[in-house]
């Protein structure tokens, strides 16, 4: 299904637009812009290796090198692997490079996905409520904020049931898999934080990206960029995200009454970019440090 939307996608994309049209505004671009974007998309993934590194700081301890390196690598697998399959890249890179065991990356990395979902569907509701002065949509951000402190003390109250009635292997894994969660408000509060910065970092380059090839407000900019994320938690995509999250920035763009062509051509080639960001970060990690010392 993922190659057959990637092929679809590129026939269709050739007929409608022109991939030799597409790609024109490139050429009118300053290569230091283009790589004052790049700048700021890095920063983001350092930022995201830092909440990485923080939560297994104790494995990790001065190997943050190695950690980037990990990260990089299963981000770019994540990236090009259509359906999350890449995300089967992190049990087997932290266990490679830090022993850490799937029984306890897993849970982790689950974590990480669900902060991920909550902060952007937290940020696109923030700047719609800016948008609109909304105070039915003010009470849901409010209660949709609050729902990860919800889930950490909910996991430490089950956490205590459960260590009660550890007699039999299935109460055993699940007390092990939970304790891979947020074990203290300092880890909760951390990751949470890591995560929030990552993102306001992360979404405020790939906006200042679609502001190249669009004319369009930040507002409208900043919730394409939020939607074509948000397309990579769907079952089915292609390759690369290649349709779907084109799909998604489109679908963001349209309610501010930005023209459709204009939205798709501006779409393909934040994605181009967003891929050659990935790619490059893979690449470049092969010059990072391959074992902790």
């Amino acid at each position: 299904m993922g190659g057959l939307i990637f092929v679809a996608f590129v026939g269709f994309v050739e007929n409608y637009l022109g991939w030799a049209k597409l790609l024109q505004p490139w050429r009118e671009l300053s290569p230091l812009t283009v790589l004052g974007a790049g700048a700021v998309v890095f920063i983001s993934y350092a930022v995201r290796a830092l909440r990485l590194y923080d939560y297994f700081r104790s494995e990790m301890a001065g190997a943050y090198g190695l950690c980037l390196r990990l990260f990089l690598q299963h981000n770019m697998l994540n990236n090009l692997l259509p359906m999350r399959s890449g995300e089967l890249s992190f049990p087997w890179l932290m266990s490679r490079y830090f022993s850490i065991q799937p029984i306890r990356s897993l849970p982790a990395l689950l974590w990480f996905r669900l902060l991920d979902l909550h902060t952007l569907v937290a940020i696109a509701l923030t700047v719609t409520l800016f948008n609109s002065l909304d105070i039915v949509l003010g009470g849901g951000l409010l209660l949709w904020i609050s729902m990860p402190y919800l889930g950490y003390k909910l996991s430490g109250r089950l956490q205590q049931v459960i260590a009660e009635r550890t007699r039999g292997r299935l109460w055993r894994l699940t007390l092990r898999l939970l304790g891979s969660l947020p074990q203290s408000p300092r880890d909760f509060w951390a990751s949470w934080l890591w995560t929030v910065l990552n993102w306001l970092v992360k979404l405020a380059a790939f906006s200042w990206v679609l502001l190249f090839f669009i004319d369009t407000g930040p507002v409208a900019a900043a919730l394409g960029v939020i939607t074509g994320d948000l397309t990579s938690v769907l079952p089915i995509h292609g390759v690369a995200g290649v349709g779907t999250y084109e799909a998604g920035v489109v679908g963001g763009l349209l309610p501010f009454g930005v023209d459709a062509e204009e939205a798709l051509s501006a779409a393909i080639n934040l994605h181009l970019f967003l891929l050659g960001a990935t790619v490059l970060g893979g690449l470049l990690s092969i010059l990072l440090p391959r074992r902790v010392r």
